[in-house]
């Protein structure tokens, strides 16, 4: 997960580029934006949510699910106080613990923990505090 500034087809494109394994398959709804991800090499299907005549979380309910996964773990675990400046590394620790919830090997979970810590650059606590957005 990452947060992005806008949803223009240049940053979606960008985005799953930088995010999606190659020779993966895109499941999308029809938003314009995503309409050159399929140019790529990723297979792209489209669901046109709206023409379906279902309810958005009956046609794409991965989607929907993790979205209120992600708004039930900010109002319980941070109580509802996320600040602007933090979303990112919020975002990075739910994706780590949503990906490791059913691992039956929980010593490997604060292995890999300290294995991306190692991997990351390091981030002073002025810079993580700061306001400003770089």
């Amino acid at each position: 997960m990452r947060r992005i500034h806008d949803v223009t087809k240049a940053t979606l494109t960008d985005f799953v580029l930088d995010h999606v394994a190659p020779g993966a398959e895109v499941h999308t709804d029809g938003w314009q934006g995503y309409f050159d991800i399929g140019r790529h090499r990723f297979r792209h299907v489209v669901t046109n949510v709206s023409a379906s005549g279902d309810p958005a979380h009956a046609v794409l309910p991965h989607v929907h699910r993790l979205a209120s996964l992600v708004q039930r773990w900010i109002l319980g675990t941070h109580q509802g106080a996320i600040s602007h400046d933090q979303l990112d590394y919020d975002l990075d620790e739910f994706t780590f613990r949503f990906n490791r919830r059913r691992s039956h090997h929980r010593g490997l979970l604060f292995y890999r923990l300290l294995e991306g810590a190692v991997a990351a650059d390091p981030h002073p606590h002025k810079a993580l505090t700061s306001k400003s957005v770089a």
